[in-house]
């Protein structure tokens, strides 16, 4: 599997992932290929580690062997370095136990870039080959659209705040 770049380094600060009390114990014995993933979340997380711990080659290494083309190691390792990564949540998980074939994580990854916050939502799809498991491909998870509580006051219509205005001479002025 994948050699080690820095991980040594970090081997006893907490895991990336926020799963294990030190990296050594969680998702470094992934990436050092010292065990296999045994689930979908457990190679999600080693994943997300990987980007946070700059491991590009386990990142490579996981990706499903039958579309590698696919993967640009250029942005994934830019990406990997100029971000700093603040944390991972899985949001759910389905199949991707160890007697599975298939899974699938939705997760949410959170990185600061040039100081302003980001989320990458996506909903993962993991497959076994040979008995290993990889990342497959993916959707991004849109936010839901915000749905109003209340009517919408026109800007004609009396003020809400019930000033007898008009709420464009109101509350609506800008």
């Amino acid at each position: 599997m994948a050699e080690p770049a820095k991980t040594h380094e970090k081997a006893s600060e907490p895991c990336p992932c926020g799963a294990g009390p030190s990296a050594s114990a969680c998702c470094l014995r992934y990436i050092t290929g010292a065990e296999p993933a045994p689930t979908a979340e457990a190679l999600m997380r080693s994943r997300y580690s990987a980007y946070a711990l700059g491991e590009i080659p386990w990142i490579l290494a996981t990706h499903d062997p039958s579309s590698t083309e696919e993967v640009d190691e250029a942005s994934t390792e830019k990406w990997s370095k100029e971000a700093t990564w603040k944390g991972l949540e899985i949001v759910s998980t389905a199949a991707g136990g160890p007697d599975d074939e298939a899974g699938e994580v939705e997760f949410i990854a959170r990185y600061e870039m040039q100081g302003h916050p980001f989320s990458h939502h996506e909903r993962a799809r993991f497959r076994k080959v040979e008995g290993r498991w990889y990342y497959a491909d993916g959707d991004m998870v849109k936010p839901r659209p915000v749905v109003r509580e209340q009517p919408k006051v026109g800007r004609n219509d009396p003020c809400p705040c019930g000033s007898g205005q008009k709420y464009k001479k109101c509350h609506g002025a800008a």
